[in-house]
């Protein structure tokens, strides 16, 4: 009887250290995205998140595309595709891919992350610049996001307005810090009704595309999903828009506003 114990208990510990379930968004997630400028209907870009296989492990790929269309395409083309291989145990990206295609630009940069050699940091292998050491837990660009939704957003319900939230990534081969301003609860109006968001401010480098450090905003759905709904963009030569078109495979239902 002991026995059977012991394999249960163990059994338990291998199933709660090798996987997690995440409480804001489910495996199979789909969300799909129009950019204009002005009114000028100008790309797409799409969010997702399926299971995948990284080196015989099963993991969470995620996808983050963003292309122009129409005149827009015709006039400089552009492909950006942003890759994470995600441990489900940790929600840390194991290995990232930057394809970057902008006109006759070409960047292709891959990125092995190790977060289990040395205790107290990250060893990232890039295929462009070599070795790095960076801050435990550093996440990619596109891992951080759901980190953010189900680590922070998820476990902070009482956030205070100019609250700045840190997320340490690797992006470019360098360390980049995503800083996040809450800003309060807003009502935004999309295709499919009015739904209350929670907004942040990216804090943005002022210089070369930003005036201040608050041009830019990202508005997350006020609900248990925390779904990114809409970003803006204010820069130099105006403002970029990305609006939610369409969205599949949400964990939960999203509580919008019928319009009347």
């Amino acid at each position: 009887m002991k026995y059977a114990i012991y394999i249960l208990l163990f059994s338990i510990l291998i199933s709660s250290a090798g996987w997690s379930q995440p409480v804001s968004y489910k495996i199979g997630e789909k969300v799909f995205y129009s950019v204009q400028y002005g009114a000028i209907n100008g790309g797409i870009a799409s969010l997702e998140i399926d299971y995948d296989s990284l080196k015989g492990k099963q993991v969470w790929h995620s996808k983050i595309t963003a292309k122009t269309t129409g005149i827009a395409d015709a006039i400089f083309k552009i492909l950006d595709i942003y890759e994470s291989y995600i441990d489900p145990a940790t929600e840390l990206p194991m290995f990232s891919i930057r394809n970057i295609r902008e006109g006759r630009y070409r960047k292709y940069n891959e990125v092995i992350f190790d977060h289990i050699a040395r205790p107290d940091s990250a060893v990232l292998s890039s295929d462009l610049t070599g070795i790095h050491i960076a801050p435990k837990g550093i996440h990619d660009v596109v891992s951080c996001f759901y980190y953010f939704r189900n680590q922070i957003l998820s476990k902070n319900p009482d956030l205070a307005v100019d609250d700045v939230i840190t997320i340490m990534t690797w992006f470019t081969d360098e360390l980049y810090p995503i800083r996040l301003k809450y800003r309060g609860i807003e009502e935004i109006k999309t295709k499919f009704g009015k739904l209350k968001c929670y907004k942040f401010n990216p804090v943005t480098e002022t210089g070369r595309l930003f005036e201040t450090e608050e041009d830019a905003t990202i508005w997350f759905s006020a609900d248990k999903n925390f779904l990114p709904v809409r970003i803006r963009f204010d820069i130099f030569v105006g403002s970029f828009w990305v609006e939610i078109i369409k969205y599949e495979n949400v964990l939960y239902p999203l509580e919008f506003k019928k319009r009347s």
